[in-house]
């Protein structure tokens, strides 16, 4: 268990926490949530002991490893699975000494250890968290020096995942991952043995992965049980009563005031007056719970709409070198309101794909045809570097608008979020988000009729998410995502498109069935049921339609139970004083709950399996 006992944190003259007391139980995953600046990032340093907090105490189990992914990506010559089998320090460090260890007690004792650590199924373990983090056999042998910051970053996360320390810390760990990395994450981090903090804005692994929710609110910090999604409920609730309670006691105040005015002057309501002076002055006001404006994103929509359809590519190849095209044969058509979300893996076209959209790569081959006088506004993350730091918002808009007056140009940058002081303040000075919604607004400035943003969500925190999806749903031009954020995709997004084998194609399924092909693994893992059984053994027996009618009817047994005792768990589990009463009771209860889940959705996609088995038999 870790207890945070009235502890106040300050950095740099600002008060960041007031205080605070929490207790999180051992074992816990725990989302941290809170406004950008309010101290999370600072919190993850006081537990490891980098910052010193003001008032109060910090307990941690005495021999609990901490591990939180390293600031700087890593480099060198060492391959990316040398690297992280490395992580393991005590692992190296007995490996080493058994080449040149001599007497037979040491040598019989470095043998026991390395069996106790599993050290000989290390390097298939350290594979399959490389793999499911985005990088197959051939890259996994490569050295780190051969990939870039994102990718030498997933191989930090990878080492760190890989040592299973007692006390995971995890500071926006997909910023740097496609949604294929992100939903293998999410599922890995739900079966994670140990207690987890996790600073993330991305709802979907707020809701799949954690089982406890922190909040900072108002140098406070409050201890949800519960995903994202209930943490908001319960939240909203509370502010709900609050709020009655408060006009409750200001009725009461006002009542006992009027009684005060009216009668303190009289000698025979003297006494009843003076009592009520007393019960107003130990009547504590309470006070209004004020939010903070949530951010503002705006999206121009354009002056005049486009006849159908916008886009047409027919036998089109893209590339960047001539007669070497990444994406071939594309044949798709794009209307002036499709909302699409593009899936693959990183490094199979998707960004190249959104820059022929752009026309800031020249189709090779094949007919495109455009609409004329049609704009389009493209948003990528590394634009981020191309805002200048020295100018302000202001400054940036009154590029695009030379000859306007100032109010106009005030106005505009208003629009964009920015309005009196922040609309004069250098980029350099602004948060991610804020250079964001800058980027966001100056791309959309024209009222584009197209709009492609690839990975929009980066540096934004869950409010301005909301925001943004809010802003996309209001827009009534196209729209083309590119994210990790599955929530975002699935508020905005109506049909899906996956990039992959050199080509864009429409994906059939749901976000659903797309978290299961990726989970399913890769290559034959990867076959549907019929590409299977082809390439297994083509003339093995067939398993007969009463075998399969049998597995189903067992399994669907299996899941009602399953989810009975889903149920049961989480009656158990919703008593509110079960963890101070009972932490060893609340952590046993979890983890059984856990198990069921996984044992349920392992049984749900085997019935699906054999489901769709079951049509293919029958529509032979």
């Amino acid at each position: 268990m870790i207890v945070l006992d009235d502890i106040s944190l300050r950095v740099a003259g600002k008060l960041l926490l007031d205080h605070t007391s929490v207790s999180i139980p051992e074992g816990a995953h725990v989302g941290v949530v809170g406004r950008n600046g309010c101290g999370k990032t600072t919190l993850f340093r006081a537990l490891e002991n980098e910052v010193d907090i003001e008032t109060g105490s910090i307990y941690k189990p005495a021999r609990a490893r901490i591990g939180r992914v390293a600031q700087e990506a890593p480099s060198g010559p060492d391959s990316l699975l040398e690297r992280v089998l490395a992580a393991d320090t005590e692992r190296a460090s007995l490996l080493a000494e058994r080449e040149t260890a001599k007497g037979p007690m040491r040598i019989a004792e470095i043998e026991i250890r390395l069996v106790d650590i599993d050290a000989y199924s290390a390097p298939a373990k350290a594979a399959k968290i490389l793999a499911g983090l985005g990088f197959d056999e051939a890259a996994q042998a490569r050295p780190c020096s051969e990939f870039s910051g994102g990718w030498r970053m997933r191989v930090a996360l990878a080492a760190l995942l890989f040592v299973e320390p007692d006390l995971l810390l995890l500071d926006e760990p997909t910023n740097y991952l496609d949604l294929e990395g992100t939903l293998w994450l999410q599922d890995y981090l739900a079966k994670y043995p140990h207690t987890i903090l996790l600073i993330s804005h991305d709802r979907d692994l707020l809701d799949t992965s954690v089982t406890h929710i922190l909040h900072f609110d108002h140098k406070k910090l409050k201890l949800y049980r519960g995903g994202f999604s209930s943490f908001d409920r319960q939240r909203r609730e509370k502010l709900v009563l609050d709020e009655k309670a408060r006009k409750k006691q200001e009725a009461a105040r006002a009542h006992m005031q009027a009684f005060v005015d009216r009668f303190k002057a009289k000698a025979s309501k003297a006494r009843q007056a003076q009592s009520r002076v007393k019960a107003l002055a130990k009547m504590e006001p309470l006070a209004a719970h004020i939010e903070d404006a949530p951010a503002a994103i705006s999206i121009r929509h354009p002056e005049k709409t486009l006849s159908p359809p916008i886009i047409v590519y027919d036998g089109v190849s893209v590339g960047y070198e001539p007669g070497k095209p990444i994406l071939k044969n594309l044949e798709l058509r794009i209307d002036e309101d499709d909302r699409i979300a593009l899936l693959g893996p990183n490094g199979n076209g998707k960004s190249t794909f959104a820059k022929l959209l752009a026309e800031r790569l020249t189709p090779e081959g094949g007919k495109v045809v455009r609409a004329s006088k049609m704009e389009v506004a493209y948003l990528a993350q590394h634009q981020l570097d191309e805002l200048n730091p020295e100018r302000s918002p202001a400054e940036h808009v009154r590029e695009l608008m030379p000859g306007a007056h100032e109010s106009k140009i005030r106005a505009r940058a208003a629009e964009m979020g920015f309005s009196a002081a922040a609309a004069d303040t250098k980029v350099s000075q602004l948060s991610g988000g804020e250079k964001a919604r800058l980027l966001l607004g100056l791309a959309a400035f024209h009222g584009p009729h197209l709009l492609i943003l690839d990975e929009p969500t980066n540096h934004l925190d869950i409010e301005a998410r909301a925001a943004l999806i809010e802003a996309v749903n209001d827009y009534p031009g196209a729209v083309i995502l590119v994210s990790h954020d599955r929530h975002l995709l699935e508020a905005c997004a109506d049909r899906l498109w996956l990039v992959s084998n050199g080509t864009v194609k429409p994906y059939e399924g749901d976000l659903d069935q797309y978290r299961r092909d990726v989970l399913g693994g890769t290559g034959a893992d990867r076959m549907s049921g019929k590409e299977k059984r082809a390439a297994t053994n083509g003339g093995a027996k067939k398993p007969s339609m009463s075998n399969i009618n049998k597995k189903i009817a067992a399994l669907e047994t299996q899941v009602q139970k399953l989810e009975e005792e889903i149920s049961r768990l989480d009656a158990q589990l919703s008593d509110a004083d079960l963890h101070s009463r009972n932490p060893r009771e609340a952590s046993s209860l979890g983890a059984a709950r856990t198990r069921a889940s996984e044992a349920l959705a392992k049984a749900e996609a085997e019935w699906l399996q054999l489901s769709s088995e079951r049509e293919e038999m029958g529509a032979q």
